[in-house]
């Protein structure tokens, strides 16, 4: 990581451009140098003002708060731990549209599904997709034909076609 990137680099180059708008240097021509918009240069300076050397120090930006905490994050990862019937829904299949129902009926807290399979996804839980079968399907039908048909209609080897006749 490069030097000035780093907490400290940063926090050296915003003393840098205080001490050099104090000794009477433009902001423009001081945000020149350092690389950043002179609008930045002017916020340092009236933090400076407000705060003194300590609000220069600064603290990295937290990002948005998460809308769940970590308590209900692991909540929400242990009710995956258990079918989907045991929650109320008719398939066992896991889908993130049903986590975030689950989230809003039990925690109040509304996902968007697209939003929830990324997170999901963060945590090595994947997509699951049922197998399509037809509901009409006959298993025992099917055995008998591979059974008893399938070796008739089969495609036999060249030169031992049968002859009619």
């Amino acid at each position: 990581m490069d030097a000035i990137r780093t907490r400290a680099g940063m926090e050296a180059r915003r003393r840098l451009a205080v001490g050099r708008v104090g000794q009477g240097l433009p902001p423009r021509q001081v945000a020149a140098v350092l690389g950043v918009h002179v609008e930045t240069v002017r916020l340092w300076v009236r933090t400076h003002k407000a705060g003194g050397d300590a609000a220069l120090a600064g603290t990295p930006h937290p990002g948005r708060r998460s809308f769940l905490t970590k308590a209900q994050q692991t909540r929400v990862l242990k009710w995956l731990a258990d079918p989907p019937t045991a929650h109320g829904f008719r398939t066992d299949l896991w889908a993130a549209k049903r986590v975030a129902h689950l989230i809003d009926k039990r925690l109040g807290v509304k996902f968007h599904p697209h939003y929830l399979r990324e997170w999901l996804a963060k945590r090595d839980y994947t997509p699951q997709k049922p197998a399509r079968r037809a509901r009409q399907r006959d298993q025992d039908a099917i055995d008998r034909w591979l059974e008893d048909d399938w070796p008739r209609v089969q495609k036999r080897p060249a030169g031992r076609r049968p002859t009619s006749s």
